[in-house]
């Protein structure tokens, strides 16, 4: 598993994510709107506002608050035009930083993450500079625990899925972007809840931090989600699992 994927999955099993579910809320309801304003209100229609309510869904947002969210992104209330931009650049040790954002000001948004990038020994970096070190995949990460391997092999593959990677206590499940939601409705269907699941930004290969480059890339990564314009941040670091534990406690 990627460092980056095992620092959420550590996060998440310690209930650091459920900690900021107004941060959380606040993500989910600018992609629903983006999503809705892009692609229509209806669901049935427009798969990426259905993955985003479905993720609403389970994060147990209001539906009120969904329906709001769509609302404003269709234009039938009055709302805030948010603007989707990507920013790349380099972390401590080298690590390479994708960080995409939802913004209605985006100078602002763009001095604040040079600065966060500079605070934390990285830089900001030309458009394309660390892209290309990424593939867009749809990502799973599964508990070993109760799971039967036979069971979910059989689903994955009947689903489309592109490969199935045993990863210790888990396993990680790829597809295209194209399939995800098949083969994650695949997943659920046997009773299994992934701890992970997105379209993200899976690296290439991964740099390798420990020591001082490694606390100052996990505390990068906090001040990089915690802010309110940001949506995902993808990092190609491999930093190891008592470390990332240790920056959690």
């Amino acid at each position: 598993m990627s460092g980056h994927s095992k620092w959420h999955t550590i996060k998440h099993k310690k209930g650091a994510l459920d900690a900021k579910r107004g941060k959380l809320f606040t993500r989910l309801i600018k992609e629903m709107t983006v999503a809705a304003r892009n692609g229509g209100g209806d669901i049935a229609t427009n798969p990426r506002l259905r993955t985003v309510v479905t993720e609403a869904k389970a994060a147990n947002m209001p539906a009120e608050n969904i329906k709001r969210a769509i609302q404003r992104g269709t234009g039938e209330l009055p709302g805030v035009t948010y603007e989707e931009i990507n920013y790349e650049g380099y972390g401590p040790g080298g690590a390479a930083v994708i960080i995409e954002t939802m913004t209605d000001n985006k100078n602002r948004t763009v001095g604040e993450i040079r600065h966060m990038l500079a605070k934390y020994n990285g830089n900001l970096g030309e458009a394309n500079s660390v892209a290309w070190m990424f593939s867009k995949k749809g990502y799973m990460v599964i508990e070993k625990g109760g799971v039967d391997e036979e069971k979910l092999m059989n689903a994955l593959l009947e689903a489309g899925a592109d490969d199935l990677r045993d990863d210790g206590d888990n396993w990680e499940v790829i597809t295209e972007p194209a399939d995800f939601e098949t083969v994650k409705d695949a997943v659920k269907a046997l009773g299994i809840e992934p701890v992970t699941a997105k379209v993200s930004m899976l690296p290439k290969n991964y740099v390798k931090l420990e020591g001082k480059e490694a606390t100052m890339m996990l505390r990068l990564m906090e001040a990089v989600e915690d802010h309110d314009d940001v949506q995902n941040v993808w990092s190609n670091f491999d930093i190891e699992e008592k470390e990332i534990e240790a920056s959690l406690a």
